[in-house]
């Protein structure tokens, strides 16, 4: 993958910046006819281009035929973040959402993931209904309206951003264009 293969060739410190994407989606979703009717877009025909570059990237990627209000996800991630191998549950998160197409903004849902990958639901559960990482979640959308992003997933480097899912030499690139350092 792209990021993993930047953090073998660059000195990098990769930095996970949660962004609103929709955030008006109710939490019991909407259909991807929906959210793309008046965009002059085909659901179908962006499945097939989102599918090809993820292929691409040697990532699976299933046919959502809904889409779901991430906040909550966004929440659980940031938690993800202070536990040992938070990272796993990153993984799983976008596996339940871009290859299971679950509902990642329901709570039971989410707690379901969390216990399936090795972490306390109890206390998944309880984080996200007191919502303990609200405000970390709240400042992400700030950095990331500071930043100007606009979609999703958008790479940014000193002061330089990339959108979308570019191919690896587009990072490069980027990284290039920072004066990054390479590994040895």
């Amino acid at each position: 993958m792209r990021i993993e293969k930047l953090k073998q060739n660059f000195n990098v410190d990769i930095k996970l910046v949660h962004f609103p994407l929709h955030p008006d989606t109710p939490l019991e979703g909407r259909s991807m006819a929906d959210l793309y009717a008046g965009r002059n877009a085909d659901p179908d025909e962006m499945y097939r281009q989102m599918k090809e570059r993820m292929e691409a990237e040697g990532l699976p990627y299933g046919k959502r035929t809904h889409t779901y209000n991430s906040r909550k996800a966004q929440e659980l991630g940031k938690w993800a973040d202070t536990q040992d191998n938070g990272e796993a549950l990153h993984d799983a998160l976008y596996r339940a959402y871009f290859v299971d197409t679950k509902n990642i903004g329901d709570v039971d849902v989410l707690v379901e993931i969390a216990e399936a990958n090795g972490f306390d639901g109890v206390e998944v559960r309880q984080v996200l209904e007191e919502g303990t990482f609200n405000q970390a979640v709240d400042e992400d959308w700030a950095k990331s309206r500071a930043y100007g992003v606009t979609g999703v997933p958008t790479f940014v480097a000193g002061g330089f951003g990339v959108v979308g899912a570019q191919p690896y030499e587009a990072l490069e690139q980027l990284m290039n264009e920072v004066g990054a350092a390479k590994t040895s």
